[in-house]
């Protein structure tokens, strides 16, 4: 199974951030659509993350002023991307490893999607189950 099977599934378009938007702006739009993270771009590119774990580590460095920073200057970046055509379980292998929790899916260097671990886990526990079910049909025919 790829990312796609979990796009496939979504409509609307992604919530994202521009580098030069404030902080207090973009906190405000995660707070408003209940998210913890949004992929930023600049032009068609995604530069990097912006996320619940940067406003903490923000807010600890410099108090109510980081709310007036700019997202470029407090985002995390590179952003670690996947395509759609990405396994589910090679994203997940490499959001344990590198210990995030959203990545940006970039199809031919656009944003085409925004996942989550719990995207991910959600997905691969709907499959088990799935397949636990078909077992026990199986067994229960024989």
């Amino acid at each position: 199974m790829t990312i796609s099977a979990i796009l496939s599934g979504r409509t609307g378009d992604v919530f994202s951030a521009e580098p030069h938007e404030s902080v207090g702006e973009v906190v405000a739009r995660l707070a408003e659509n209940r998210i913890g993270a949004l992929p930023v771009i600049d032009g068609p590119a995604v530069v990097g993350i912006f996320s619940e774990r940067d406003i903490v580590y923000g807010v600890a460095k410099h108090g109510a002023a980081f709310l007036a920073k700019t997202v470029g200057e407090t985002m995390t970046a590179p952003a670690i991307t996947v395509t759609s055509d990405s396994a589910i379980l090679s994203a997940l292998s490499l959001m344990t490893r590198r210990r995030i929790r959203h990545l940006p899916v970039v199809d031919q260097g656009r944003l085409t999607g925004f996942v989550s671990i719990g995207d991910l886990v959600k997905h691969r526990i709907e499959k088990i189950e799935a397949e636990a079910a078909a077992m026990r049909d199986y067994i229960s025919m024989a």
